[in-house]
């Protein structure tokens, strides 16, 4: 008879990290079921339910693989993880010999090598390299390091207790980010108003109390109106102001520069329904702004983000019940910030970080400044939250893999993270992988990524291992996921890599936990209880609520305060105060704008294409264009495209929409296909036809000035039908 029992788990096939149950029978996951906790048990999409699907495809990565011939010859021989180890550990001492420690990068993904806990930070930090770069620079973890400088921690919205949601752009739905859909439809069926401020009649757009469709790409500018309002009003919290903000007089000037007037012209929205939302906003709190990954990928970010967090703060919704919660660390749990182990970087290893002399928000340089305040009001000096802070710039990092500027980077580990397509600027991607001496793919799959690489390490997978979840070091609740199991084949966890890696470099005595459930028991110290024991009492670790901590120590900024004027910014030589910075001069030849970036339910970045029910679902890549747009450009529905920016083109089938306006192109992120020829000659599977990377630019007029990230939603492009149908379908 078979045996059957369930194991509790937290979902990896987005970032959500979903609490779900595995049903298990003969030590193999059958089924992904909704957790058993009424508050949870609506938490679960498609991409978790055929997670297992994937990891069982007959074309996983299950063995240590070493390239045959020349890189991307798609050709490979299976080698013994002793042997590939040894070689990588050869080749990149010979890189550091020659370069420097320096001339390592590592790119990762957050949500796939989350279970190293910290491992590769300490890695590299032991050996000397600042040059770890992650996804998360274009994606919250920007955010978190921007929202840091204003009031030294990322909130958490609290939707529960929430009167008011705010959505910029943000569209969560059924099957992607399940859980904020749930909690926004839950607050809304107890009474909380929603603003949806999005050019696309989105989903959430439909069931808004007032939506705004803004220009793409002026957010920033939308909230400088907003704070006139409230701020010409008198409709903020004026203790919290005087007590607890620095720079208010200055800051209310320059939002003084615009008038409704402006910013109507600026967002395309009428001026008393930006009026409306602003009041609405303000009085009908507390209210909460979620993160957005919109805002995050603007050519106005910093300014934009800062924004968020001054509406926030000046509207006094900054930790209160129905606010924004600033949870700091989790108690009685050594943060996983403090395993990377910050401190054992040197500091002239840490001023050779790449981009931090030109765009420093994120970087070292930049978080410097909140080393001591940190320290003060959360008890520990580094807070890498969401793994947002101490990064590198990626296209800096790119610019040295490639030509060497401002030193050659020649060794790359990219973990879990399709690297050549999740930054803007492929063809620099390309070319940045092309020039190395050593890359090292940890993955499930033969990602065109992987397919460039001298070692694929296999990588285990979420059902295959125990984890414990910090919240990405965003809140104080711990969550626990059981290993359900066994790896297939060879499949390795990243935490094996990096202590296997530091013991052959010399670190092991770094290192001393021989697997991650030893190094978790060591950050459980405190509450007395091995990792077994903490698994089998709990699921989810919560706190006592307590808010309004900063009453206590103030907020972990310099000057102790909610910085509306940042000490930190005009120390690096930035405008203390947000911005509006106006946008290029149109040019004729790209009269579209172009917006990518957008989720689909069936995928998460370039992941899951592999599964046969989903790519069912969403077989081709599609841009949604308005009816207007397309018999403007003489296409129909189906049609085969060419979308060009100056930076490139990519390949898409057209969708025609009534929800997109006019003279605005929506393009998937993400997009390659398994089932092609792998290997240059192949075309990388489909990556130079289908990846929305190759339209995305990154010269300074598409650069965020302080952070460096790329502007992705509003990049000027064109439409070319592709002449062939029938060869663009096959």
């Amino acid at each position: 008879m078979a045996r059957v029992e369930e194991k509790t788990v937290l979902c990896a096939s987005c970032d959500i990290a979903c609490q779900l149950r595995a049903e298990v029978t003969d030590g193999r996951v059958t089924k992904i079921k909704s957790h058993y906790n009424p508050l949870l048990k609506d938490n679960i999409c498609m991409k978790g339910i055929y997670a297992p699907k994937g990891f069982a495809h007959p074309d996983r990565v299950l063995y240590p693989l070493k390239r045959k011939g020349e890189r991307g010859s798609g050709e490979w021989q299976r080698v013994s993880w002793d042997d590939a180890m040894g070689e990588i550990t050869d080749r990149l001492k010979k890189v550091v010999d020659t370069h420097g420690p320096e001339a390592l990068a590592v790119s990762t993904s957050q949500w796939n090598t989350s279970t190293e806990s910290g491992a590769g930070r300490r890695f590299m930090n032991l050996l000397g390299s600042p040059n770890w770069i992650s996804g998360v620079a274009l994606c919250a973890g920007n955010t978190a390091a921007v929202n840091r400088m204003v009031y030294g921690w990322f909130p958490f919205p609290d939707f529960a207790s929430s009167k008011c949601i705010v959505l910029f752009g943000h569209n969560p739905k059924r099957h992607s980010w399940t859980p904020i859909y749930n909690s926004i439809r839950k607050a809304q069926q107890d009474g909380a108003k929603l603003i949806v401020l999005d050019p696309r009649r989105s989903e959430s757009a439909e069931r808004a109390d007032i939506w705004l469709p803004l220009k793409a790409g002026t957010d920033a500018a939308m909230c400088l109106g907003w704070l006139n309002v409230i701020i010409k009003d008198e409709l903020y919290d004026k203790e919290f102001v005087a007590k607890w903000t620095h720079g208010f007089d200055e800051f209310a000037a320059r939002v003084a520069d615009f008038p409704l007037e402006r910013v109507a012209e600026i967002t395309g929205c009428e001026p008393e329904m930006i009026a409306e939302a602003a009041r609405l906003y303000a009085t009908h709190g507390p209210s909460v702004i979620p993160w957005t990954p919109i805002t995050d990928q603007q050519r106005n970010s910093t300014s934009a983000i800062r924004l968020h967090a001054s509406l926030r703060a000046i509207c006094g919704y900054l930790d209160v019940p129905g606010g924004e919660g600033l949870s700091g660390f989790p108690k009685d749990i050594i943060p996983e910030t403090v395993i990377e182990g910050h401190d054992l970087l040197s500091d002239e290893q840490k001023a050779k970080q790449l981009g931090s002399d030109t765009h420093p928000v994120f970087t070292y340089r930049g978080t410097a400044a909140l080393a001591a305040p940190t320290r003060r009001a959360w008890g520990h000096e580094y807070a890498n939250i969401v793994m947002g802070s101490y990064m590198a710039n990626p296209s800096a990092t790119f610019r040295a893999m490639a030509d060497g500027v401002p030193y050659p980077v020649k060794a790359f580990i990219v973990l879990g993270n399709n690297a050549m397509m999740s930054y803007a600027n492929m063809e620099l991607i390309y070319r940045g992988l092309m020039n190395q001496d050593l890359i090292v793919a940890h993955e499930h799959m033969k990602t065109p990524t992987a397919q460039l690489a001298d070692f694929i390490l296999p990588g285990d997978s979420w059902l295959e291992r125990n984890h414990m979840l910090d919240g990405y070091g965003w809140s104080n609740v711990v969550r626990t996921s059981e290993k359900s199991m066994e790896p297939p084949g060879e499949c390795r966890g990243v935490y094996e890599f990096w202590r296997d890696l530091a013991h052959r470099f010399g670190f092991g005595n770094q290192f001393p936990w021989k697997t991650v459930e030893e190094l978790y028991t060591y950050r459980l110290q405190a509450t007395g209880m091995t990792w077994e024991q903490f698994v089998d009492t709990y699921e989810m670790y919560l706190p006592e609520p307590k808010f309004r901590k900063y009453e206590e120590n103030g907020f972990a900024t310099p000057t102790g305060k909610v910085e509306l004027k940042s000490t930190i910014l005009e120390d690096l030589g930035f405008d203390p105060l947000p911005y509006w910075r106006e946008e290029p001069e149109a040019d004729p030849d790209y009269p579209l704008q172009l917006f990518t970036g957008v989720r689909e339910d069936e995928f998460f970045q370039t992941g899951q294409r592999f599964i046969p029910e989903l790519r069912k679902r969403k077989p081709d890549p599609q841009m949604f264009i308005s009816a207007a747009d397309a018999e403007e450009w003489q296409v129909v529905d189906g049609d085969w495209v060419d979308v060009h920016s100056k930076s490139g083109k990519v390949r898409l089938q057209t969708s025609i929409r009534d929800d997109m306006p006019k003279g605005l192109i929506r393009v998937p992120h993400g997009w390659w296909k398994p089932e092609m020829e792998q290997g240059i000659k192949g075309g990388l599977s489909g990556v130079w036809l289908h990846s929305d990377a190759q339209v995305c630019p990154d010269d300074d007029d598409f650069l965020d000035r302080e952070q460096g990230i790329p502007h992705f939603k509003g990049i000027p492009a064109r439409i070319v039908k592709v002449a062939d149908q029938r060869a663009a379908a096959e």
